[in-house]
């Protein structure tokens, strides 16, 4: 009778004997080395996007302050031929500062407009999530076979519309377009099932507030991040919107900067002195795309993360 062999102590675990104190076997992990190698590669690939998104900006930048000789031989990245401020002033008084009016154009057209199109598109938004009607989810189809169809498609019908209507050449024709907006719906209706309970709203009603009352005390402004979203999504789009301004309008003084400054530089073309024009005036108008997305960050921020977390 063979007896078993049992391990000594003193010479600690074989090979093939397993850990008695609870925790898992230690495996080797992943080297420091390519650990380190793959974040450098990682950031090195951020880096190069970066570049890649900032350099036409730098660009702008620093070409609104040449003349138009060291623009067209391109010396814009050079210290000489600074001339910002003859820029500037050029800009200010040709033609009677008509710059600033295209300015304020489009300031009109942005501002009215995205504001107009994020209260429709709340609006409906929540109408179709919280309320039930018959054929909703076929109404809310058409809705986003909208979203599929491009906004050049829709210039000429638009412009057909506006002649029936006399409004062509004029801030209306360039205004009713733009508060409709199928892909904000669509947002809108997901902002407001991810935000708005329906115990907050039943709770409304039983207090004796009507539907429009629930939706303005109550719902607009829990689904307040959708509604930024929405606004800076359509105000971008309004600011650089130019097909349709170029349909609707035939008068200088209607023009929004994206048309203005398309006609200067058609111009420039055949005369290089509206080369400055045109860049400084491109410079100046990126701001109000900056000042709006730095001002609305935090609620802009919220509104990409909703639904990311229950």
């Amino acid at each position: 009778m063979t007896t078993p062999l049992i391990a000594d102590p003193a010479e600690g675990p074989g090979p093939a004997a397993g850990r008695h104190d609870g925790r898992a076997p230690v495996t080797a992990g992943r080297r420091p080395g390519s650990r380190w190698l793959s974040r450098t590669a990682v950031n090195g690939l951020l880096a190069i996007a970066a570049a890649y998104t900032l350099f036409p900006l730098v660009w702008l930048v620093t070409a609104a302050t040449k003349d138009a000789g060291n623009i067209l031989g391109g010396n814009v990245f050079s210290f000489a031929g600074f001339d910002f401020g003859h820029n500037l002033s050029t800009l200010a008084t040709y033609q009677g500062g008509i710059y600033f009016r295209w300015y304020g154009n489009s300031l009109l057209y942005a501002g009215l407009g995205a504001l107009g199109c994020s209260l429709v598109s709340v609006a409906a938004g929540y109408a179709f999530d919280k309320y039930d009607f018959r054929g909703k989810e076929k109404l809310f189809a058409v809705v986003l076979l909208g979203v599929l169809l491009p906004s050049t498609a829709l210039s000429l019908p638009l412009y057909l519309l506006a002649v029936s209507t006399h409004t062509v050449n004029t801030y209306w024709s360039v205004l009713i377009p733009v508060l409709v907006n199928p892909f904000g719906v669509y947002l809108s209706r997901i902002f407001s099932a991810g935000y708005i309970p329906n115990e907050a709203l039943e709770a409304a009603r039983i207090d004796g507030a009507g539907e429009m009352r629930v939706f303005w005390s109550i719902g607009l402004r829990m689904v307040m991040p959708g509604f930024v979203t929405v606004f800076l999504f359509q105000f971008t789009a309004i600011w650089n919107n130019f097909f349709l301004p170029l349909v609707m309008l035939s008068d200088k003084n209607l023009y929004p900067l994206s048309l203005g400054l398309y006609n200067w530089h058609s111009v420039a073309n055949a005369s290089p002195d509206f080369y400055p024009m045109v860049v400084s005036g491109s410079l100046l108008a990126v701001l109000p795309l900056i000042v709006a997305f730095v001002t609305l960050q935090r609620h802009w921020k919220a509104g990409l993360t909703a639904g990311g977390v229950k």
